[in-house]
C-alpha cells in the first residue's frame, strides 16, 4: 500500500510550493487515477514518489516501509514507471524486457531472469513478438512491451503518466484492458494520470483530484461530480448516467 502523508516540495529554496501537502492512500491492486489541470503538481508527484526528485518535507511509505530511505534499485524493486514517450532503442522485444530486471541481475542476466521474462510474455500474449525489432511495432504494441518491461522488475506498484495519450481508440482500450487485468491478477496497485475524464472513469476505482499542489478530493466514483470537476478545471460539465455509467460532457469552459 502506497501512503503519502503531507508532502510538500519545491524547485528552490525560496521558490513556491508545488506539492503543498499532498495527502494520497493507494491499496494494492486497486487502480487510482489522478485528475487535475496542467501544472498543478501531477508530474512532480509522480517524480516525487519514483525519487528523481526529494521532497522538502512529509512521508512516502509503501507497506509500511520508507521509500525516502530507499536507494534507487530498492526502489525499483517496489515500483515501476511506465512514461507517455517511450523510446526503446533498437532492441528485441526480448531483451527490452529483460531491461527491467536489471534491478535485480547488475550487468549479467541469468537464467532465472530469462525465465522471468519468457513468463511476462507469456503472460501478456507477446511470445510471437519476442524477436523482434521493438521500434518497428505499433504504439500500441510498444505501450504493451513498455508494460512487460515493467512488470519485469516484479513491483507491487505501477505509475503510469498519461499512458494512453498519445494512442488510438483501438490501442487505448488494450491498454486500458492490459492495466485492469494487472491489477486484478497480480494484485499491483497502479497510479496514473488521464486528461480524458470519461476514460479515467472507464478505468479507475479511486479518483484523486489535484489542484494548487494538493488532493482537493479523493474517493470513489461518487466523487466525480460536475461540482468537483468545475472546481478542479474551471469547466462546465453535464454528468449522464446511461445504463448505470457515468458518461461526462463537456459543457464548455466557465466565463
Amino acid at each position: 500500500m502506497l501512503e503519502i502523508q503531507n508532502l510538500r516540495f519545491r524547485y528552490s529554496r525560496r521558490g513556491p510550493m508545488v506539492l503543498d501537502g499532498v495527502d494520497l492512500t493507494l491499496r494494492d491492486g486497486e487502480i487510482g487515477i489522478l485528475l487535475g489541470k496542467n501544472g498543478s503538481g501531477k508530474t512532480t508527484l509522480f517524480k516525487n514518489i519514483l525519487g528523481i526528485q526529494k521532497p522538502a518535507s512529509g512521508s512516502l511509505r509503501f507497506d509500511g516501509e520508507d521509500l525516502l530511505r530507499m536507494n534507487r534499485r530498492e526502489r525499483a524493486r517496489r515500483i515501476a514507471y511506465v512514461p507517455q514517450s517511450i523510446h526503446f532503442g533498437a532492441l528485441s522485444v526480448f531483451d527490452t524486457v529483460l531491461m527491467g530486471r536489471v534491478s535485480y541481475f547488475g550487468y549479467k542476466a541469468g537464467r532465472e531472469d530469462q525465465a522471468a521474462v519468457e513468463t511476462i510474455l507469456r503472460d501478456m500474449r507477446l511470445e510471437n513478438y519476442a524477436a523482434r525489432n521493438v521500434e518497428e511495432l505499433s504504439g500500441g504494441e510498444r505501450q504493451k512491451i513498455a508494460i512487460a518491461r515493467a512488470l519485469a522488475q516484479e513491483p507491487r506498484l505501477l505509475v503510469f503518466d498519461e499512458p494512453t495519450g498519445n494512442l488510438d481508440i483501438a490501442n487505448e482500450q488494450l491498454i486500458i484492458e492490459e492495466a485492469r487485468r494487472v491489477a486484478a491478477e497480480k494484485g499491483i496497485g497502479i497510479l496514473t494520470s488521464l486528461h480524458d475524464l470519461n476514460q479515467a472513469l472507464d478505468l479507475g476505482e479511486r479518483f484523486f483530484f489535484m489542484k494548487g499542489g494538493r488532493i482537493r478530493h479523493a474517493g470513489g466514483s461518487e466523487i466525480v461530480t460536475e461540482d468537483v470537476i468545475r472546481e478542479t478545471f474551471d469547466a462546465e460539465v453535464r454528468i449522464m448516467e446511461i445504463e448505470g455509467k457515468k458518461i461526462i460532457i463537456n459543457g464548455g469552459m466557465r466565463t
